[in-house]
């Protein structure tokens, strides 16, 4: 006969089984699943293509208006500053008027906007526009991460958020490979408006596959209780070294794909447009890397996850300091996979962490995250012009060591609160 032990763990899992099937959120296998997936892979890939659409042509922006290459890297800059100012608000009207709406208005704006700024007259135009893009975007990030928080089981949100980061890296690597070619043949006013193009076919795919909400309740705009919201998320601890973690890796990704474009161009490499352009095919490594980050945060734990993701990127750093272009590539698939699957950690960390206010909690993750991606580019390209490559490079390992100093910490406390509880429960055991 089983024991009682069996019995009551035979009751038990019955009742976890029963628990799962009472969930009606999604999760792989169940219908919806894999038209959201989709939907916000096609979201990912317009984003990033619309966002990072200069960077590749950034020497090309140089040459035809005579800038530096610092004052070249504003066009990406201030797309991506913009849509971390931006975020927040547009996180905040999500609360009251949905996911779903604001992605869909954001993506529109957006897009529209990317076809006109193949057409922009002079530098300072073209920054203005992508600035207003930038601005346009940021209703994409945080609503995402909110909408799949709310709309998929804990269990498979690791995975959902990143088959979204997937997106964002197919986007970044298509946008920069289609701007390249394109601008050999045409110019880069063609390759800007081609990224415009796709950007809107994805956004239309996104539109037509995004199931409706059925677990959204909307909020109110009051500026109080978004401040009061916003004052919880940035006084707890472990939320603040998660937006550190996520701002700093993307100050590395920044700089260094702001200015690999100038490296590649000049002498020992002297690469085409079209081929500098191809070199972004190491996005697929993060594609992977991301979409895997909920198997590494299994096998590794969350920070284990962290300290093989800034592993792999410092690594990638140092190796990309040779001036062989096998060893720069190599150099680059590690970056891009270290970058990838920690961001796919610290962001989905964030969604798990965040009790109320989710879509604030993610948006403040998203500023952080772009300012770092403005703070990369604009340091890496200053560091480049001052130092050459081994500048950007000592941008990059000062941020890593900055990851590596905060998930040092979040170890050691984790430690600290592990013995304090043990020695509570030792006390009461005791004393019973």
């Amino acid at each position: 006969m089983p024991s009682a032990s069996t019995k009551a763990a035979a009751t038990s899992a019955v009742a976890e089984s029963g628990r799962e099937s009472a969930d009606t959120r999604l999760s792989p296998g169940r219908p919806g699943y894999r038209r959201m997936s989709l939907a916000l892979f096609a979201a990912g890939v317009a984003t990033f293509a619309l966002l990072y659409s200069t960077q590749a042509l950034l020497p090309a922006v140089s040459a035809e208006f005579g800038a530096s290459a610092s004052a070249a890297s504003w066009t990406v800059s201030a797309a991506t500053g913009a849509l971390a100012l931006c975020v927040l608000p547009l996180s905040a009207l999500s609360e009251r008027f949905g996911r779903r709406s604001m992605m869909t208005v954001s993506l529109a704006v957006a897009v529209a906007v990317g076809l006109l700024v193949p057409l922009a007259p002079n530098l300072e135009t073209l920054v203005a526009l992508r600035a207003v893009q930038g601005a346009a975007l940021a209703g994409v990030p945080a609503s995402a991460m909110a909408f799949l928080a709310e709309e998929v089981r804990p269990k498979a949100l690791v995975a959902a958020i990143g088959l979204f980061v997937a997106g964002n890296s197919i986007g970044g690597m298509s946008g920069r490979i289609v701007t390249g070619w394109v601008a050999q043949l045409w110019g880069w006013r063609a390759g800007l408006a081609a990224v415009g193009l796709t950007a809107a076919v994805c956004a239309l795919a996104f539109r037509a596959l995004l199931p409706k909400a059925r677990h959204f309740t909307p909020g109110t705009l009051a500026p109080k209780a978004l401040a009061r919201t916003v004052r919880g998320h940035l006084a707890d601890p472990l939320l603040l070294r998660l937006y550190a973690i996520g701002a700093l890796f993307m100050t590395v990704f920044g700089a260094v794909y702001t200015v690999i474009g100038y490296r590649l161009v000049e002498a020992p490499f002297s690469l085409p447009q079209g081929v500098v352009g191809s070199v972004f095919l190491v996005y697929l490594v993060g594609t992977v890397s991301s979409a895997a980050a909920g198997k590494l945060v299994g096998r590794l734990g969350r920070r284990g996850a962290l300290y093989l993701a800034v592993s792999t990127t410092a690594a990638g750093l140092l190796l990309s300091l040779a001036d062989a272009l096998p060893a720069v590539l190599a150099g680059l698939v590690l970056i891009t996979a270290g970058f990838f699957a920690g961001h796919a950690v610290a962001s989905s960390s964030v969604s798990r962490t965040a009790r109320t206010g989710r879509a604030q909690a993610s948006a403040l993750y998203q500023s952080a995250y772009y300012l770092g991606s403005s703070a990369g580019g604009t340091l890496g390209a200053v560091a480049f012009h001052a130092g050459g490559w081994a500048g950007t490079v000592l941008i990059g390992l000062v941020a890593v060591l900055g990851v590596v100093s905060i998930t040092l910490y979040g170890t050691h406390s984790a430690r600290v609160e592990a013995r304090r509880v043990k020695a509570l429960r030792h006390e009461l055991a005791t004393a019973v």
